[in-house]
């Protein structure tokens, strides 16, 4: 049977995490909750920052973006692994497929993207703080989240709209737990120079662009804390930075690891790993890293909670 695209294969097997059979049932449960997690952590921190007017600054704007792409990108895998995980054989039809590969690369280049931004807000607001509020106006940071959407929208579109001309003939199982970009290419029974050069063309604007944002970024922020004479003026501005950086290591770190080992180092299982970090386990980690490390964050929540507790006492002693 014949798809639309020219391709023979109508589902795919997707071969999980792992196959032992003993792993399946403890791995389902680990990574529900981590999903949960996930879920609350995002929801909350979007629902935070839009009823506190003390965070509504460019920097939680911006926050609160990065935990909807967070919520999205988790929700775009997870609920498809955790079916695998209780079911015989992992099939996903060829349509499936490729809308999950759409949604997860609009979320993942989003990342990138989001993630530079936030870096060079952190710039403006330690070395230039007297134009912080003109340089980062509402209009400005609405102009720069329109433009990471678009990126990761045409990023998307363009991988697979190659991806839909590549034909798949009797090769079937793809070695990952989701339809990720390059265990799809290996299945190829086509050429597939055209997607390569498109992911070689994408990586430079999507990978190597956010990342030099990021790093040169950091050079000025580090050079400005250094020329700040009190110790207490170094603490307080390397603050404002740490969150950011740890989302940065992490979600860089995981995705380094994953494509650019060389050949005869990686594997397959290495892969998966690693992905496992940048595709689930970061979308749980930023909300925490953001209010656990951040005081502003910790204050609103605090005061929310002690509201609650009086509401409730409130209602309690009114009963």
């Amino acid at each position: 049977m014949t798809a639309g695209n020219h391709s023979t294969v109508t589902e795919f097997i997707l071969a999980g995490l792992t196959e032992s059979p003993e792993l399946q049932l403890p791995l389902f449960f680990l990574f529900l909750g981590v999903y949960v997690v996930t879920v609350v952590g995002n929801l909350a921190m979007i629902t935070l920052i839009g009823l506190s007017a003390h965070l509504h600054t460019p920097m939680y704007y911006f926050l609160s973006n990065l935990s909807f792409i967070d919520l999205c990108h988790s929700t775009v895998i997870t609920p498809k692994m955790l079916v695998n995980f209780v079911t015989e054989r992992n099939f996903i039809s060829y349509q499936a497929c490729m809308t999950q590969l759409y949604f997860f690369l609009v979320f993942v280049i989003s990342e990138c993207h989001m993630l530079a931004i936030m870096a060079y807000d952190r710039y403006v607001a330690i070395c230039n703080p007297l134009l912080y509020n003109v340089t980062m106006s509402y209009q400005v940071c609405s102009r720069l989240v329109v433009g990471v959407y678009i990126m990761g929208l045409t990023g998307a579109t363009a991988h697979t709209g190659c991806m839909l001309r590549v034909l798949f003939c009797k090769a079937d199982r793809i070695n990952h737990y989701f339809c990720d970009l390059f265990p799809l290419l290996e299945l190829s029974c086509s050429s597939t120079y055209i997607n390569e050069v498109v992911v070689l063309c994408f990586s430079a604007l999507n990978i190597l662009a956010p990342s030099f944002m990021i790093l040169s970024s950091y050079i000025f922020i580090i050079a400005s804390i250094l020329r700040i004479r009190s110790t207490e003026g170094r603490c307080k501005a390397f603050s404002t930075c740490s969150s950011h950086i740890s989302a940065v290591a992490v979600f860089f770190g995981s995705a380094a690891f994953m494509y650019l080992q060389p050949s005869s180092v990686s594997s397959m299982n290495q892969g998966k790993v690693s992905s496992v970090f940048y595709t689930i386990i970061v979308p749980m980690l930023n909300p925490l890293i953001y209010s656990l490390r951040n005081k502003d964050v910790r204050v609103v929540l605090n005061k929310i909670l002690e509201n609650r507790r009086k509401w409730v006492f409130c209602l309690r002693k009114a009963l």
